[in-house]
């Protein structure tokens, strides 16, 4: 790729964002050589590392590659056998921990399986943890090596604080006993040795060594031959540190020589990593997506946006180059977005091609070109006394001497700086030339002979940036298939030019010219009024779907109300029968008092057993329960207060008494007894069971009593011997009693149990009176202990007799 091109397009300008977004200084280096591939393969692979490397940091965050300094020449020096100083060991150590770091961003959560391109580059980091730990061991820093890094050094460095000591104990006496003497009560280093500051005229009155002089002459600075051998045992002391020290890092540097292969590795694998994160995090500055790559040719860019412009302020474009036509011809006014549209496409395809994001909607496609061709901008050169024309055709010249069908050529104002008509000559024979070969092609211009060009030519496109005469400002849209009109006319008129100039420039147009501007003004009366209708249309969509919307929630709600009234009349035609039912029982009990005629009775009571089954049958229907499928176990959910069983271990039938709970238990009335029993202990009665019930009296009784219990005997099978009303009010709890008084004196129960619960005795008060008022109760009281005490309220019913 050329190296004009990159610098016309602005790619060093990316470069120069990129760079600054890599930590090592390889890194660095890869950001600054970076250039555009043209093996679709190595483009692919390296678009899809980048993609993986925008997914991580949106997953994990930044990934930090503090710490990696270029250690190659330090690894040289130990492939000779030399030994490393104590910055290059930390140097080492400090690639190791990013390494350690950055091998532990790129590990997967257990749950996340899909494999991505850089697993392999973290999945090649070696820590060397050994190497790492004993480098932090012995080397706190560039200036301080560890006591513990050896015995040795640990017993010398000991030996130094005892010398030291003494030597300060020695000073101190002296001090005291020769304060006089002294300049200044303080001890000091010279050369290395401790020395005592001695006024000058003293200075025969301390006996010792004089190792310096200040500047003034005022004070020598002597070492008390007290301490001479004091200060010479420490510098041997210091001399065999030395030595120790040299020792260590001899071990250290020989350690590291062992892993001079792995660490070379993780050095070059995590300034590949620094690279790739840095147009990562490029991707993610510029809010880029992935441009999928094809080698067709073609290029089509979903609302893309040149980098370099404020985000805020530019306007997206949609373009399309190498389906339909190959070769596209912008125009329009100045400063309308013809040059930055072209600029866009090159340096999207630069972008690519170097394995960049473009700021791109996703789905956006390159494709590979071998060369990219600019002619953007004035080049005119003083020194070589070219004008712009001359500049211009320079650079074409060598356009056309290189471009092929796998080039993308970019002509900015081609044509321009010289006679209009020989420039737009020029320029369609340019262009005609490079569209026999198949070369992608974009050109601005302002000639009209090259929109008759584009419209006259297959495989030639026009385009134009749109411009608003009425506020004299582009809109930067882009808009295929349609020529642009310079609007030199309108621009000037707006901008105060009288109108008889405007006028006396019309007239002296050319006919055809004129023509054609006119058919220019239709063409883009037409796109606008195009483009109204649309909006209207897919305004009256909306509209349309939201009237559907209106009419299915109309729909519905008459629906629901249908659906109510239906029930309510259910609900009503219910209410109706039940008053009848109880009408007729009302009326079946006043004749069974008045009347001894038992076939009478057995016939009314026939009719109202009838009367019953048809409202159960009604109330079925209008209900739909679910049949109960034939089985021996009784399912507690279809299980009824009332119910006829049999106690398998008893061996005696019953009624139910109560629900089962939730481990299956339940009371069971059988005649006096009251019993809590399992479910499974229980066999569901069918009808003929029921009826056994009668039979089970001796045959004389049965005769007896056929006249006077035939009425109840249907009844007594279905009639519970307790009324629950808890929770019930009084109103509704008033008319369940006297429904259920009448049904259990038809069905010659003995005695009933009425469960009214204690509360605020207002229900008990209201059972009381209705039992008071009752024709068919003989007696009441409140139960005993065992039967629910004031809670429950036991009933005797009168007997045919009373």
């Amino acid at each position: 790729m050329n190296e004009k091109c990159l610098h016309t397009l602005e790619f060093d300008k990316i470069v120069g964002f990129l760079t600054e977004y890599a930590a090592t200084p390889l890194g660095k280096d890869y950001c600054r050589q970076l250039v555009p591939l043209t093996d679709i393969d190595e483009i692919r692979t390296r678009q899809r590392q980048t993609s993986d490397a925008v997914s991580r940091l949106f997953a994990k965050g930044a990934l930090s590659f503090a710490g990696v300094k270029d250690i190659r020449s330090s690894l040289m020096r130990l492939n000779v056998g030399s030994s490393l100083g104590i910055s290059e060991l930390l140097s080492i150590s400090s690639l190791l921990s990013a390494a350690s770091r950055v091998k532990s961003y790129g590990r997967r959560e257990q749950s996340d399986t899909n494999p991505d391109s850089l697993d392999g580059l973290f999945a090649g980091l070696e820590p060397i943890f050994p190497l790492h730990q004993e480098i932090s061991r012995c080397i706190l820093s560039e200036e301080e090596i560890s006591d513990d890094a050896s015995p040795a050094l640990k017993k010398i460095r000991r030996a130094l604080a005892a010398a030291g000591e003494k030597i300060h104990f020695q000073l101190n006496t002296l001090m005291n006993s020769s304060r006089t003497y002294l300049q200044d009560g303080v001890v000091t280093m010279r050369n290395g040795r401790y020395c005592l500051p001695v006024k000058a005229e003293h200075k025969n009155q301390i006996a010792g060594m004089v190792h310096d002089q200040s500047s003034s002459g005022s004070t020598f600075f002597i070492e008390p031959l007290a301490i001479v051998k004091l200060n010479n045992e420490i510098r041997e002391l210091e001399i065999a540190e030395q030595k120790e020290i040299e020792i260590i890092l001899a071990k250290l540097s020989q350690m590291a020589a062992e892993y001079t292969n792995l660490l070379e590795e993780d050095f070059l694998i995590l300034c590949s990593l620094d690279f790739i994160f840095a147009r990562a995090t490029l991707s993610r500055k510029f809010k880029c997506s992935e441009p999928n790559f094809n080698e067709k040719k073609y290029i089509r860019i979903k609302d893309g946006r040149h980098p370099l412009l404020d985000p805020g302020k530019v306007v997206p474009i949609n373009l399309e180059l190498g389906g339909d036509f190959h070769q596209l011809i912008i125009t329009g006014p100045n400063t309308g977005g013809k040059t930055v549209s072209l600029k866009t496409v090159g340096l999207f395809t630069l972008m690519g091609q170097a394995g960049l994001h473009i700021p791109a909607f996703d789905g956006s496609q390159l494709s590979v070109f071998t060369e990219v061709f600019a002619d953007i901008g004035d080049e005119q050169s003083i020194e070589q006394s070219l004008s712009t024309f001359s500049s211009h055709m320079t650079n074409i010249v060598q356009i056309l001497d290189k471009a092929d069908c796998d080039s993308l050529v970019l002509f900015d104002e081609l044509g321009a700086g010289t006679d209009p008509t020989e420039g737009a000559a020029l320029a369609t024979s340019i262009l005609s030339f490079l569209h026999k070969m198949q070369v992608r092609t974009m050109a601005t211009t302002h000639y009209s002979e090259l929109k008759v060009f584009a419209l006259s030519t297959p495989g030639v496109e026009n385009a134009c940036c749109e411009f608003d005469v009425a506020t004299l400002r582009p809109t930067y849209r882009l808009l295929i298939g349609i020529p642009g009109k310079s609007n030199a006319f309108a621009i000037s008129k707006r901008l105060g030019l009288p109108q008889f100039i405007i006028d006396d420039a019309s007239e002296r147009l050319d006919h055809q010219d004129v023509a054609f501007e006119d058919l220019l003004t239709g063409l883009e009366e037409n796109r606008v009024r195009l483009e109204q209708e649309k909006e209207e249309l897919s305004r009256y969509k909306a509209e349309i779907a939201g009237l559907k919307n209106k009419l299915a929630e109309k729909q519905e709600r008459i629906d629901a109300q249908r659906e109510r009234m239906l029930k309510e009349a259910s609900e009503e035609a219910a209410r109706i029968l039940a008053e009848a039912k109880k009408t007729a029982d009302i009326a079946i009990k006043n004749i069974n008092r008045i009347s001894g005629d038992s076939d009478i009775a057995r016939a009314l009571e026939k009719e109202r057993e009838a009367l019953r089954k048809g409202m159960e049958k009604n109330n079925e229907r209008k209900t739909k329960p679910k049949p109960v499928p034939a089985a021996k176990a009784i399912d507690p959910k279809k299980l009824r207060v009332g119910d006829g069983v049999k106690v398998l271990s008893l061996n005696l039938t019953g009624t139910v008494s109560s629900l089962p709970n939730q481990k299956g238990d339940l009371y069971v009335q059988m005649g006096i007894l009251r019993s809590l029993v399992n479910i499974s202990d229980l066999q569901l009665l069918d009808e003929s069971g029921i009826t056994a019930l009668g039979n089970q009296l001796p045959t004389g009784k049965r005769t007896q009593k056929r006249s006077s219990s035939s009425i109840g005997m249907g009844k007594s099978a279905t009639i519970s011997p307790e009324l629950n009303l808890i929770g019930m009010t009084t109103d509704e709890a008033i008319p369940a009693l006297d429904k259920y008084l009448d049904d259990a004196y038809l069905a010659h129960l003995p005695q009933a149990r009425i469960i009214h619960g204690r509360g605020t005795g207002a229900l008990k008060a209201a059972v009381h009176q209705l039992l008071r008022r009752s024709p068919v109760v003989a007696s009441f009281r409140l139960g005993s202990f065992g039967e629910g005490n004031t809670g429950v309220t036991i009933v005797e019913f009168k007997t045919g007799k009373e």
